[in-house]
């Protein structure tokens, strides 16, 4: 009898210990949940930035395993891209982002802002060329993107064109598609351009350039007016 209220007595405490440990357990874990960890130093790949509910807000990455975009919540197929952050809306689209990259043929940086539904139209960019033709832009670049040809309208028009393996035909369709005013233009730049003139350079709906203000490689001002096949009016 005594030997059996002995064995109740530790069954007890070990019960008491075991409660009092997972109550510990639980408390420590949800401390650990509500509050904000510091690192003084972390080396990390990417970094996905979510809200509550799981949405993707923003990439932060190597090259290796940057995200290849998002429309509608769908993720692009695979694709090589620069190290950097990319930016995704509420509605599932990829909407801009800032990538970077340098290697023995270049260097360049580039922070991009994404139309709705669309692929970007307005960057600040900077390219350099280190071959023989050494040269090197930088500037804000402005486009027109079409509302009723979004980017995945886009992709698919693409990928079609790259099964049938046919130049002739991408020719005629990109053609078709100019015509029926579905293609970007660039419509604006400001900043210094490969030839070494710094200004203002305006281009009509069509993507020709109609305006140019700007200051050549030998310090001479310039204001050009254009017309439709780029002769300068007088």
């Amino acid at each position: 009898m005594e030997k059996l209220i002995k064995e109740v007595r530790i069954l007890k405490a070990y019960a008491i210990s075991l409660t009092v440990v997972c109550i510990l357990f639980f408390i420590l874990a949800f401390k650990n949940q509500t509050s904000r960890q510091r690192f003084e130093e972390i080396d990390v790949e990417r970094i996905n930035v979510i809200e509550k509910d799981g949405t993707l807000k923003m990439v932060i990455s190597n090259k290796k395993r940057q995200h290849p975009g998002l429309a509608n919540h769908k993720e692009f197929k695979p694709r090589e891209r620069e190290a950097g952050l990319i930016f995704f809306n509420s509605l599932g689209d990829e909407c801009g982002g800032l990538i970077y990259d340098a290697d023995e043929s270049g260097s360049g940086m580039v922070y991009s802002v994404d139309q709705r539904n669309t692929d970007q139209i307005m960057q600040l960019q900077y390219m350099e060329s280190t071959g023989k033709e050494k040269n090197r832009t930088y500037g804000l670049k402005l486009w027109d993107r079409p509302d009723d040809f979004p980017l995945e309208a886009m992709i698919r028009f693409e990928d079609s064109l790259k099964k049938l393996n046919d130049p002739v035909a991408s020719k005629k369709a990109y053609a078709k598609l100019r015509e029926q005013g579905k293609l970007t233009n660039e419509r604006f730049f400001a900043g210094k351009t490969a030839n070494g003139d710094v200004g203002l350079f305006i281009k009509d709906t069509k993507g020709r350039v109609r305006l140019k203000i700007y200051v050549d490689k030998n310090n001479q001002t310039h204001i050009e007016n254009l017309d439709e096949n780029g002769k300068l009016i007088q």
